[in-house]
């Protein structure tokens, strides 16, 4: 994500649309990123980064400049993500189709290479989709975004020991389905 000066984040919340529009310019592509990576589907993705700036544009004149801008929309962004993933697991349960939608092509010299770079990518998003939304977004923060257990802790505004024991399950989780994945093709 560009940076983003602290004086176009005042004059966004103050009802400044060309700055809020700048601001979305610049944001709108992570924001999506790490909507998708949380909910896996690219439709609900693109509602999560609707809602997530619906959100900041109303919330932005009380942004107080404590935290960073980054680490506040992150906040917002994972928590509306999880929050759709919560709700869209009880509403209905996920085509098999939207598991293997692919938000971007993976171009390759090699086409023996693309196609195991997208079975090894559909594998992931199968591993993560079967992850409660929680663990999915620290494992997501921490593993693909790079985040620290505090940045983790800041972004998802819980303590660092439950990122801690949230990854641990994950991880565990993870390492028991991929031994099935591996066990299961070996057949």
């Amino acid at each position: 994500m560009q940076e983003i000066e602290r004086e176009m984040i005042a004059r966004a919340g103050q009802g400044d649309m060309g700055a809020f529009r700048e601001i979305y310019q610049r944001a709108a592509g992570y924001v999506y990123t790490l909507a998708y990576r949380v909910v896996n589907t690219k439709h609900d993705a693109e509602e999560v980064t609707q809602d997530v700036f619906l959100r900041l544009h109303k919330s932005l004149g009380s942004f107080k400049f404590e935290a960073s801008f980054k680490t506040w929309l992150y906040r917002i962004a994972v928590n509306t993500a999880l929050n759709h993933a919560k709700k869209r697991s009880r509403v209905t349960t996920r085509e098999v189709e939207e598991l293997f939608e692919d938000s971007a092509t993976v171009t390759q010299p090699d086409a023996a290479q693309g196609i195991e770079a997208g079975e090894t990518k559909d594998q992931l998003k199968i591993l993560l989709d079967q992850l409660n939304p929680d663990q999915r977004a620290c494992i997501v923060l921490r593993e693909i975004e790079g985040l620290d257990y505090q940045g983790i802790a800041a972004s998802l505004g819980i303590n660092i020991n439950t990122v801690r024991s949230r990854l641990k399950r994950a991880r565990e989780t993870l390492m028991v389905l991929g031994k099935k994945e591996v066990t299961g093709h070996e057949m």
